[in-house]
């Protein structure tokens, strides 16, 4: 800035955002945890969703449950060695939801 000039002020553009509703998504949206379960089944053979977080953790069984409630997730088999656990995979709705968001 030269000392014998005045700085000349713009004044701020202004602009409109609008949100498009594009995504098809209708009810009600997943949390993060269920977006992060649910796309974790994008790239596993036959939509199949994790059993364990990316740090080794089992997953909540609540988010696996509300996953299945909405449509998003079916139980796949039932694993015999392990009964407790809930194989599940994606379902054509939960594959939408995941890419969607």
């Amino acid at each position: 800035m030269f000392a014998d000039r005045d700085p000349m002020r713009q004044p701020a553009q202004s602009f409109n955002a609008f949100a498009l509703n594009d995504n098809e998504l209708s009810g009600e949206l997943p949390t993060l945890h269920e977006i992060l379960y649910l796309r974790r089944g994008l790239t596993q053979a036959g939509g199949k969703l994790p059993l364990f977080d990316l740090d080794g953790q089992s997953i909540d069984e609540a988010i696996v449950r509300r996953c299945i409630d909405r449509g998003w997730a079916e139980p796949w088999f039932n694993n015999p060695l392990k009964p407790e656990w809930l194989v599940c995979k994606l379902t054509a709705a939960g594959r939408r939801v995941a890419q969607a968001l």
